[in-house]
């Protein structure tokens, strides 16, 4: 059985809880993190008012969910939107090989990729186990994108595992009430694409791919694909990773300290330009992943308590018109995107 994409405009996915806290630092991906410091994190990030939470098995092979779920098991349920993912079984084992992929985790798991059906349920039941609770809000399949560096086979032949298995199943998850909504989580635009034609989607994690650095392609193909489906879109990584903001590093992976020279050379310009204007470029960047019509809400990592509230009060801040209009003089910016809108 394959899924069958529709355009019913009433299947439109909201969110209530536009900024949301992403959990990949916590997961262990950069640094290594404390139980102490990360339930100081999640507290922050509550205090402030964020009710959205994105995680996945992947996060630091099981590390990330639970952590949240450890701070999550006594909030009202009906309270916040928690988002998961699939396409990754975590497999307790003596000799794992969680240092090939997250050594700072120090999980006791390695990972199978199953995008089957039958995977991604199972997935989402040890899921709710690891984050103790009774449903996920949405589940997005993880990773199936040419950027993903460790699957067995080519990534083309995991997507079509997932036409047949996981996509069906989603859609038959969300019809049996057990998820509200689903859809994909990637890291290019391909993927999105190609899910959009074959699938019925209610929403897209947009990650890496929507930022100041790079964003042309999304906005000449992925947003007039997505509006023509009525799909919204959650954005991630507006900051590349904390490229952006200042550390060495472009996105993920294992090769994500080799950063091309147009990448440094467009963000010195934007540096430049920021400060001209008395602008937060971090600020700024956050904003402009936000501002997409059809983007729902934004989920923002963050590994320590300051990180958090950097985070929140960069989305209250104002930023000029005119910083806007001269990254896209500049050619920065594409024209077509949109930009933040300063409010009276």
């Amino acid at each position: 059985m394959t899924d069958s994409p529709t355009n019913r405009a009433e299947k439109i996915f909201t969110s209530p809880f536009k900024f949301g806290l992403g959990g990949v630092a916590i997961g262990n991906e950069f640094n290594k993190v404390t139980d102490k410091d990360a339930q100081a994190t999640l507290e922050a990030a509550w205090a402030v008012g964020v009710r959205y939470f994105d995680v996945a098995p992947w996060y630091g092979l099981g590390l990330s969910e639970r952590r949240f779920g450890h701070f999550l098991h006594n909030k009202n349920r009906e309270d916040y939107i928690l988002s998961s993912k699939v396409g990754k079984l975590m497999r307790a084992s003596k000799a794992n090989r969680h240092e090939d992929t997250f050594p700072l985790s120090d999980s006791p798991n390695d990972p199978v990729y199953d995008y089957t059906a039958s995977g991604v349920r199972r997935s989402v039941e040890d899921s709710l186990q690891r984050l103790g609770v009774d449903s996920l809000d949405v589940v997005f399949v993880h990773d199936i994108s040419p950027d993903f560096p460790y699957f067995p086979t080519p990534w083309e032949e995991q997507f079509a595992i997932a036409q047949k298995g996981a996509f069906p199943e989603l859609t038959r998850m969300r019809e049996e009430g057990i998820i509200k909504a689903w859809g994909i989580g990637v890291n290019r635009p391909e993927p999105i694409l190609r899910a959009l034609e074959v699938a019925d989607l209610d929403v897209c994690l947009c990650a890496s791919q929507y930022s100041l650095i790079d964003h042309a392609t999304t906005v000449s193909d992925v947003l007039p694909a997505v509006r023509a489906k009525n799909v919204s879109l959650i954005m991630g990584s507006a900051l590349n990773a904390g490229f952006i903001s200042g550390s060495a590093r472009y996105n993920y992976g294992k090769d994500n300290f080799k950063i091309a020279r147009a990448a440094t050379e467009k963000l010195e310009r934007l540096r430049a330009i920021a400060a001209s204007y008395g602008v937060d470029l971090r600020t700024a960047a956050l904003q402009f992943s936000a501002a997409v019509d059809v983007a729902v809400a934004i989920v923002v990592g963050a590994s320590t308590d300051q990180q958090v509230l950097a985070n929140y009060n960069s989305m209250q801040a104002k930023i000029p018109v005119e910083f806007w209009d001269e990254l896209k003089a500049q050619g920065l910016v594409e024209q077509a995107a949109s930009t933040p809108i300063l409010d009276a």
